[in-house]
């Protein structure tokens, strides 16, 4: 038996992504930044893809950079943000849930003279707003608040904490690797004015990310060197990759809205009460979720014994960054998880090649393994 279950860790290439992907290989191979006819179908190349990511997040073509994924996408829009202003001790505002993408930059940035709020989760893993409001001080120059969370799923309600940077003029970040694809990131509508994408959590290749930056947004460049990407990131065009998540930016809008993935979930929760009865218990927020995430507590059983029992079962105690930890995850620990209940959680995330029928036979795994 060989189920995925670990689809929040890292995607497959869609069919689709992986085809365009072969056009450019039979392609001319020229840089893109030659004006010859080697390099302007390079080009060419590269402004499509864009264009497709732009369309997926509702924003203008020239406000995507291309980045090598979503760590390098976050921490651009931290550290690019803080050395672009000149303010002494700029405060920044973040959550303990976020992604170490998030807050290990900013750890680095407190080195800097950067002060930061962490700010804690609710039970279910999401921010209130009003806590946001309360942490403004007049040295907040960057709110960043992660769209869903990588672990639980929580999805965080950005859209108000959007508003509140706004109201005080405020750049608002969001970490969308998990959303991208999944359910709408229309930046516009959030009120973003940075959004960090990864390419390998949504059917695209690993390697690859991008971050929008609104239209005067000023960030100072994380690589310095030529004026690629309108000078906001050197480093020539990965044309292969740009490609990949441009065609999987495109693919994703056909499943933004499908309630298949969020159908076969709540089926697999719903077995899982009716084997288990309260000896499962649901981690995160039982409505603000990711349609494709299930995060559950076996409790006074540890998540890796499971696993490991799990026979090739796909899936992961915590975050993919960190899954080798056997260390009460740090998401689980914020919204104060207690640690009998944190040991046991394992996160199954299903894609768009679950079944039913793998939901079914993970369920009768897990009863013979805990009976």
């Amino acid at each position: 038996m060989r189920i995925y279950l670990d689809f929040n860790a890292s995607t497959p290439v869609a069919p689709e992504v992986a085809a365009a992907m072969q056009t450019v290989l039979d392609a001319p191979f020229g840089n893109p930044s030659s004006d010859h006819w080697a390099g302007k179908p390079a080009r060419g190349a590269v402004e499509k893809a864009r264009a497709q990511v732009a369309g997926l997040l509702g924003c203008e073509a020239g406000e995507v950079v291309f980045t090598s994924g979503g760590s390098e996408a976050n921490n651009h829009a931290l550290k690019g943000i803080f050395f672009a202003r000149p303010n002494a001790h700029p405060h920044i505002i973040t959550t303990q849930v976020e992604h170490p993408a998030v807050i290990n930059p900013c750890r680095f940035l407190e080195r800097l003279g950067a002060k930061v709020t962490y700010l804690p989760p609710d039970a279910f893993g999401r921010v209130d707003p009003d806590d946001v409001r309360r942490a403004v001080t007049p040295d907040t120059v960057l709110i960043s608040v992660m769209h869903a969370n990588n672990e639980v799923g929580t999805i965080q309600p950005i859209a108000d904490i959007g508003r509140i940077a706004r109201e005080h003029g405020i750049v608002f970040h969001t970490d969308a690797a998990q959303s991208v694809g999944k359910i709408p990131t229309k930046v516009r509508e959030f009120g973003i004015d940075l959004l960090s994408v990864a390419g390998h959590k949504a059917y695209g290749p690993k390697g690859v990310g991008a971050l929008y930056v609104r239209a005067g947004v000023q960030l100072e460049p994380l690589i310095h060197g030529a004026g690629h990407e309108s000078g906001r990131r050197a480093g020539t065009e990965n044309v292969l990759l740009d490609v990949g998540l441009g065609a999987a930016c495109e693919l994703a809008e056909s499943w933004i809205g499908s309630q298949s993935i969020q159908n076969l979930r709540d089926l697999f929760w719903r077995r899982l009460t009716e084997e288990f009865d309260r000896s499962v218990v649901l981690n995160g927020h039982p409505t603000y979720r990711l349609p494709n995430t299930l995060n559950v507590s076996f409790p006074g059983k540890s998540g890796t014994d499971i696993l490991h029992g799990l026979d090739g079962v796909a899936a992961s105690t915590g975050s993919a960054c960190h899954s080798g930890s056997i260390e009460l995850s740090p998401v689980l620990t914020a919204m104060r998880v207690p640690p009998e209940i944190g040991m046991g959680a394992i996160r199954f995330s299903l894609g768009r090649t679950t079944t039913e029928e793998e939901i079914e036979a993970v369920v009768k795994s897990l009863k013979a393994l805990l009976a």
